[in-house]
């Protein structure tokens, strides 16, 4: 159970730096200044999305938290037999770092007005997720032609499961990331995209972050 403890842990570290930067914590009704904004500082309030996204990404913490859980209880039974860990993964790895990085891209480019930017940005980071998407099918088939099929070993269905569930999650924020694509390469002004782009940069890092985490575990386990 202490790597089930040191993921609830991480995502609790992270979570506690997001507040940090978007200010949760602050108590607005013990402040004087303007509506909708911290006094001395010009910063409006976090929108309401962020702390909807916050939310969510708590919940989907809590998710892949008890999926480890039941992962670490489980192999402590005899008949759990470890599966290899294709080479592949390491590529999806950094093809997943490589589209969160892509956002941290055109993140930078709205602020500074750049249409091109975003536009670049968005599609590396989608193409990016895309190919991690596809890595990870690649995985699947060259565990299930080597013999190491889904319902073979209870190692091998936490492994299928865990994996798809991640998958699964990217792909749903993909479809965010296209509407806020198409919108840039429809013409939409950086500024307007900027939340848009917040929104989708905080799910593509903590969803690169979570996929760190199990990786991890795989490898050690």
């Amino acid at each position: 159970m202490g790597a089930s403890i040191l993921f609830i842990a991480a995502l609790g570290v992270v979570a506690a730096w997001w507040l940090s930067r978007q200010r949760l914590t602050a108590k607005p009704w013990l402040e004087a200044g303007a509506l909708g904004e911290f006094p001395g500082t010009g910063v409006s309030s976090v929108p309401a999305a962020k702390v909807g996204l916050g939310v969510f990404l708590a919940v989907v913490g809590s998710l892949f938290a008890l999926f480890v859980g039941a992962y670490l209880m489980r192999m402590q039974v005899s008949d759990w037999r470890p599966l290899p860990k294709p080479g592949i993964l390491w590529v999806n790895t950094a093809v997943l770092m490589g589209s969160s990085g892509a956002l941290i891209w055109a993140q930078d480019a709205a602020e500074r007005s750049d249409a091109k930017g975003v536009r670049t940005g968005t599609l590396l980071a989608g193409g990016a997720a895309l190919a991690f998407l596809a890595g990870q099918v690649v995985a699947w088939r060259d565990l299930s032609d080597a013999g190491y099929y889904l319902a073979s070993n209870p190692a091998n269905t936490f492994f299928y499961l865990i994996t798809a569930v991640h998958g699964l999650h990217l792909a749903g924020g993909l479809v965010a990331l296209g509407q806020t694509a198409d919108k840039a390469w429809r013409g939409v002004e950086p500024g307007r995209l900027r939340l848009s782009l917040d929104l989708c940069a905080m799910y593509w890092h903590f969803m690169f972050l979570v996929w760190c985490l199990l990786f991890s575990l795989f490898l050690v386990t």
